[in-house]
């Protein structure tokens, strides 16, 4: 009885499975990219970008040669691979055969490689912008070992080289591995400068075409996103637009915030009071806030007539 009712089971999903958009099915296709693999490969990368603190805990410069030539060739080996199933990937999709999508996944991990003292440029400043802007942070190890805005921001700043180079299953794997950790989700299309600060980080979204300035703090719950999806006159969703709002240098944006729309710009130097929710350009040097009337807008600028009593 038992024998038979999974039979029985077994052959209606199989029937499912026969009858549904071939959309939605990846039979007798090249493989995808390995999610665990590149869950490993993260790891390493992280070694890379902060070695002692992950990896080996026994780092030390009479070891680092060794230690980080075999994260090196690590990294190199079970990443081109995937690069490699992607691009066949896209290939098949587009129903073409370049015939250079080995050549082409060797060569951009070769490229990302060669690029990781840049990003570690880059995840430097990104510690200082915590150790500034915290007053909680106890030091720099601290915020590199246990902080999960710098991991999101990290992870981020890795997904965002390989989506500029084309791919896009591998940079949406790596953003969201960081989003299930941290609570953080950062589209791996998004444009972030230097020194980016997230405090606390949990529920924080930022969307695809977001582009944030250098020297922006931002809180738990904020959200970056879109106001509205453009279509096609066919109803369908034009995927190329700019959907998201641009945050200037400099800006703070405090909890719970929402801030949407691809014309929505604000200012450099601007601070954004928690809950609000905007869906307007605001100028440099501005603060928003919500008072007991509703939204209420106003310049940071010094009045004129203190500046002149200043002087």
């Amino acid at each position: 009885m038992r024998k038979n009712r999974l039979n029985h089971a077994a052959r209606k999903i199989i029937q499912s499975i026969s009858e549904e958009a071939k959309e939605v099915q990846h039979f007798d296709s090249s493989p995808l990219p390995d999610k665990e693999i590149l869950y490993r490969v993260i790891s390493d990368i992280f070694t890379l970008l902060f070695p002692g603190y992950f990896g080996h805990s026994e780092m030390s410069f009479d070891s680092i040669e060794m230690r980080i030539g075999y994260r090196v060739a690590r990294v190199y080996e079970e990443l081109r691979p995937q690069v490699h199933r992607e691009l066949v990937h896209g290939c098949q999709k587009a129903s073409t055969s370049c015939g250079q999508c080995e050549r082409a996944a060797e060569q951009l991990v070769f490229e990302f490689l060669e690029y990781v003292p840049q990003l570690r440029e880059m995840l430097n400043l990104d510690v200082k912008a915590a150790f500034k802007n915290d007053p909680a942070a106890v030091d720099f190890d601290e915020i590199i070992f246990s902080y999960p805005g710098l991991e999101a921001v990290a992870v981020h700043r890795v997904a965002h080289f390989f989506y500029l180079h084309g791919l896009r299953l591998i940079p949406r794997i790596m953003s969201e591995w960081a989003h299930s950790r941290t609570g953080v989700d950062i589209h791996p299309g998004a444009t972030i400068g230097k020194s980016f600060f997230i405090d606390h980080g949990t529920g924080v979204v930022i969307g695809e075409t977001t582009i944030i300035g250098d020297d922006v703090t931002l809180y738990q719950g904020v959200t970056l996103g879109a106001l509205n999806f453009p279509r096609d006159k066919q109803g369908k969703v034009i995927r190329n637009a700019r959907r998201h709002p641009t945050i200037c240098d400099g800006v703070v944006i405090y909890a719970g915030a929402t801030i949407l729309g691809g014309e929505t710009i604000i200012g450099k130097n601007s601070v954004v009071g928690g809950n609000v929710w905007l869906t307007e350009s605001v100028p440099a040097d501005t603060r928003v806030v919500i008072d007991n009337t509703g939204l209420k807008i106003s310049s940071r600028k010094p009045a004129a007539s203190n500046q002149a009593h200043e002087k």
